[in-house]
Formats: C-alpha cells, sequence, structure tokens
C-alpha cells in the first residue's frame, strides 16, 4: 500500500492513522461486496478493530513478507504482491476472530479491494496538496 508519497513529510503517526482508515474503509467495501466470503458481524468497532489490526501487519510484517519473497515478487514481475497482500488480510482474520474472511482467494481479492481503495485515497491527497 503506497501512502508513502502523500504523507512523508507528515510523520509516522499520521501515515498509520491513514493506513488504518485505508484498510478499514477497504475492508468495510470488500464486506459489502464479497457478503458470503467476508463478515463482521455488522459491527462497526469490528471494522475499525480490524482495520488496526491490519495496519499493524502491514507495518511490521508484511515488509518481512516482502523481503523474504522478493524472488517470487521479481520473477511474476510484481504479481506475488497480490498473494503477500491476501497472507496479510488471512492473517488478519486469524489473529482478530469477529473479522471471518473463508478462503484464502477471498482474502486475495479483499487485498485487491484495500489495494485499489488505497489508490483512491493516495490520488485524491495528492490532488489536494
Amino acid at each position: 500500500m503506497d501512502t508513502m508519497r502523500v504523507t512523508a513529510h507528515k510523520g509516522f503517526v499520521y501515515h498509520f492513522l491513514l493506513r488504518w482508515l485505508v484498510c478499514s474503509l477497504g475492508l468495510w467495501i470488500a464486506a459489502g461486496l464479497l457478503s458470503n466470503s467476508v463478515s463482521y458481524n455488522n459491527r462497526v468497532g469490528v471494522i475499525i478493530t480490524a482495520g488496526l489490526v491490519l495496519a499493524a501487519i502491514n507495518a511490521i510484517i508484511r515488509p518481512m513478507l516482502v523481503l523474504i519473497s522478493l524472488p517470487a515478487v521479481l520473477v511474476t514481475l510484481g504479481l506475488f504482491m497480490l498473494v503477500i497482500n491476501g497472507i496479510t488480510v488471512y492473517l488478519a482474520s486469524k489473529l482478530y476472530h469477529p473479522l471471518h474472511i473463508t478462503n484464502f482467494g477471498a482474502a486475495i481479492v479483499t487485498g485487491i479491494i484495500i489495494g485499489l481503495v488505497n489508490y483512491l485515497v493516495t490520488a485524491i491527497l495528492e490532488e489536494r496538496n
């Protein structure tokens, strides 16, 4: 997720809060679009907390996953990043049980949706600057 360009001058806290917002919004949209595969018991608190868990995973674990899988990312010309995004979303659902993702395919699609939301938020913030 590439919010670094927009928030490079704002600091870590701003960057993390923005990532948390994007993850929560992306999870909410994914749950709406993939209602059979992604559920959160229709509670806003679950989405907000799951967004926090996912943002923390993206800040701590995701860089290590990217580094470890760098050869696969290079060989697939970056397409393996979709799998890494799916792994982080699936891990978030396993660590925070009120967020339920039925299978790994749904986690990958949810990761794609979160990536698209991130792209839109980044584009809007760049437009404002």
